[in-house]
């Protein structure tokens, strides 16, 4: 039985897809004594993996290699190491098409391949983050279609043959207090059998477990995490437009408000949002209420406004421009920061990229500086490097644009070596020296 596969750490456990969200929990799926095989379709990145190589800064290369060399972890491009697993995990993308609706194709494509091998005390757990309805609709609707195509031969039913879950990932990268283990994790089973062998699974392994009444209920707890940053982020975005018109200082009415201890919750302002959750989650939300006839304003309102701060940025930019009585057009620029957020890595959906688009629209010239990016691609043609910091690069720019406000840099001396900074992050909210040369959002 797989209950007592689990709870011995016998069970085979799979992954599919060792992205941010994937690896780490392999690795912490390894840690707890199970053996592990990881599979994903981008040959390279098992070849690195093989290698004890990490490309997620959450999982260094020191906690993967011994795991690697001692034959815990197996990894693999190969879908038909699913027929020996006990437990799978599906961690692959969901992205957005370009009319903003979900793009359901990589969740489709390993749910195929599991339904190809389904066999009966398998565990299958979804955690990509999607809409309510997902794992029903979707998953157990393309397993089903494969059971159905082999019957009577493989007569498998949900709940009493094998176990379908949903369990949505809670990962930050870069941030070092709440992992994979000490993040509490939402359960949510198809059948509540399905709720309990999923609980026992990630109890060997995650400190705390939240079960949930169906998958349909977690689906929505995720979403509703992030669309309820993602409304207060276009919130106080909204009110830092306010409080430049009004010359007010958001920055500082930001602080004075968090002095009280019951009722508020801080938000920062900032040149939009980015990463794999805020600007894309919520639409798939937005995208099914509209199924139920039902127009989810809050949501496109707050996605319209953050949207928009890459443009207001540019007007900081051009206006910080125009006190040196010098052009957007032609101007040289120093970016900052491309990464989303401080102190990582990652660009995806970062609001530094539509700036930079912007700014090349304005006929300007840019180098950045990122310690954790060291090379940008804006399309297929061009690959930007990141430059040194120093101080001949700070002051040969016309303009210095804090994008992303990573720990390492010293703004007193980036500020002292500058002619001009526009500071979308507060990153120089403790420089003393200088402060005529910078203008925030």
């Amino acid at each position: 039985m797989i209950l007592e596969k689990i709870e011995n750490r016998t069970a085979h456990a799979g992954v599919i897809g060792l992205g941010y969200v994937g690896l780490p929990l392999m690795v912490a799926v390894a840690n707890a004594g199970f053996r592990t095989t990881g599979i994903d379709i981008c040959s390279q990145k098992i070849e690195r993996l093989k290698q004890g190589i990490s490309d997620v800064p959450d999982v260094p290369n020191t906690a993967l290699e011994p795991l690697m060399t001692s034959g815990r972890i197996q990894v693999t491009t190969d879908f038909s190491v699913l027929e020996d697993l006990d437990t799978v995990n599906i961690c692959v993308p969901t992205p957005l098409r370009e009319d903003r609706t979900p793009d359901m194709q990589y969740i489709v494509a390993a749910s195929e391949q599991v339904a190809q091998r389904l066999h009966s005390e398998q565990l299958i757990v979804l955690e990509s983050t999607t809409y309510p309805g997902t794992t029903e609709e979707v998953v157990l609707s393309i397993l089903n279609t494969y059971l159905k195509k082999n019957a009577p031969i493989r007569s498998l039913e949900v709940g009493r043959d094998f176990y379908l879950a949903y369990s949505p990932e809670r990962i930050e990268p870069g941030n070092s207090t709440y992992y994979v283990t000490n993040t509490p994790k939402i359960i949510g089973g198809v059948t509540p059998n399905c709720t309990d062998v999923a609980k026992t699974f990630y109890g060997q392994f995650i400190n705390k477990t939240h079960t949930v009444s169906s998958s349909r209920t977690a689906e929505m707890v995720k979403l509703l995490e992030n669309t309820f940053r993602s409304v207060n982020i276009g919130l106080i975005n909204e009110v830092a437009l306010i409080c430049d018109r009004m010359d007010l200082d958001v920055w500082e009415i930001i602080d004075a408000a968090a002095t009280k201890p019951f009722g508020f919750m801080p938000f920062y302002p900032g040149p939009g949002t980015g990463g794999h959750c805020i600007p894309v989650d919520p639409h798939y939300l937005s995208w099914k209420a509209q199924k139920y006839q039902y127009h989810a304003r809050f949501i496109e309102l707050a996605s319209e406004i953050n949207n928009e701060m890459p443009r207001y940025v540019v007007e900081k930019i051009s206006h910080a421009l125009n006190l040196q009585r010098k052009a957007l057009n032609g101007s040289k620029l120093l970016i900052l920061g491309v990464a989303y957020k401080k102190d990582v890595g990652d660009t995806r959906e970062s609001p530094a990229l539509e700036v930079i688009r912007l700014i090349l629209d304005k006929k300007a010239e840019f180098v950045y500086h990122d310690p954790y990016v060291s090379n940008l691609s804006l399309d297929s043609k061009t690959t930007y490097h990141s430059k040194p910091l120093t101080a001949d690069l700070v002051q040969s720019a016309d303009c210095v644009v804090i994008l992303t406000d990573h720990g390492a840099v010293d703004y007193n001396w980036l500020v002292e070596h500058a002619q001009s900074v526009v500071d979308t992050r507060n990153a120089t909210r403790r420089v003393q020296m200088g402060q005529e040369k910078i203008i925030k959002i």
